[in-house]
């Protein structure tokens, strides 16, 4: 761990693929360096748990200098694995589509909602974007003109647009270069959290079974009891094709492995796999196989006419978490008004230029 927090910080955050050994990090999968440089099969498999609950892929699936850049954007590996003082620590009571519920009350009727795109069409006068309002019994598009566009979706999504002219190959080759990873998240609830009972923290790592992380996701009202699993990569492409009921055991069994018994009787069990998922297809965030940062990195944030491009894969700080969407928004935003010749924030500036 100590050898890949030092060997991330030579990874520049802006420009990965200029890192000095970037070539040799790109060509090699995070698989190939651990089987090389972990000491012990523990060791070995730690990291690849590490891996799986991180990126919901398997350590052959990823490049070892995307690793190595996504350790810097948060800190060092410690930071993102953490629960004390680290990426895993907070929650939002009441849940965190509240950020986007209160950001989209302030903005009012500028927000459409049920209306998804499918076209962009762009050129030296301005953009308009194309998509099927959903509001109606029967449904009709819907088209928006701005003069600028900021897309804001994983690159693999914003490969599904249709855009009029067509991106340029190097964009468009991008967007097919980088996957979803692959997670079931299953919440299974308790009348009380009884593992407290017993001293446990409802904490698991393991390396065997479909639920290898597990988490207390009780309230702060202490009830009902909230045991948290996820079922990740490998695991999750298998049981992600599985009947529920079946999927719903196997989730149950790994609970008993780790909680005893009563885990076996949860008085509801919920879950979602985001694979499933129209509009993200996968999580937690769009990740990087060997050769593409080298190949195709200056095109994930770098504007094409009046389109420019958002969302957490192209932030710079971290990367793939809500902080670095939030961070991306911003420089895009920034970037859009700038061509505008304006400094106003985003909120106070027309509704036709944003």
């Amino acid at each position: 761990m100590l050898t890949l927090n030092v060997m991330a910080t030579q990874v520049p955050l802006d420009a990965p693929w200029t890192a000095p050994n970037a070539r040799e990090w790109d060509a090699q999968t995070f698989d190939t360096w651990n089987r090389a440089n972990a000491r012990s099969d523990e060791a070995r498999e730690l990291m690849e748990l590490v891996i799986q609950a991180v990126f919901s892929v398997e350590a052959p699936d990823i490049s070892l200098l995307h690793v190595l850049f996504y350790l810097h954007s948060a800190g060092n590996l410690m930071d993102l694995v953490a629960v004390t003082g680290g990426a895993q620590e907070r929650r939002c009571v009441g849940g965190t589509q509240q950020l986007a519920e209160r950001l989209a009350a302030t903005l009012g009727d500028r927000v459409v909602l049920n209306a998804p795109v499918h076209a962009i069409a762009h050129d030296e006068r301005g953009v308009r974007v194309e998509a099927e309002d959903l509001t109606e019994d029967l449904t009709e598009d819907l088209t928006v003109s701005a003069a600028r566009a900021v897309i804001a979706l994983p690159p693999t999504l914003a490969g599904r647009l249709r855009y009029r002219p067509a991106l340029p190959g190097y964009r468009d080759q991008l967007t097919q270069r980088v996957p979803m990873g692959t997670v079931i998240k299953a919440q299974c609830l308790y009348e009380t959290p009884f593992w407290r009972e017993e001293g446990l923290t409802g904490q698991v790592t393991s390396d065997t079974g479909a639920v290898r992380i597990t988490f207390d996701n009780t309230p702060a009202t202490g009830a009902p009891g909230v045991l948290l699993g996820f079922i990740e990569g490998q695991e999750g492409r298998y049981w992600g094709q599985q009947r529920a009921e079946a999927r719903r055991n196997e989730v149950l069994d790994c609970l008993v492995r780790y909680f005893g018994e009563r885990a076996r009787s949860p008085k509801d069990y919920i879950e979602l796999s985001w694979a499933e998922e129209e509009y993200s297809r996968g999580c937690y965030a769009g990740f990087l196989p060997p050769g593409v940062l080298t190949s195709y990195g200056e095109a994930l944030r770098a504007p094409i006419g009046r389109l420019h491009w958002a969302g957490t894969e192209t932030a710079t700080e971290w990367n793939g978490y809500m902080d670095g969407a939030l961070q991306a928004g911003e420089r895009a935003a920034h970037e859009a008004l700038a061509a505008l010749g304006r400094t106003t924030p985003m909120s106070e500036a027309s509704g036709q230029e944003t």
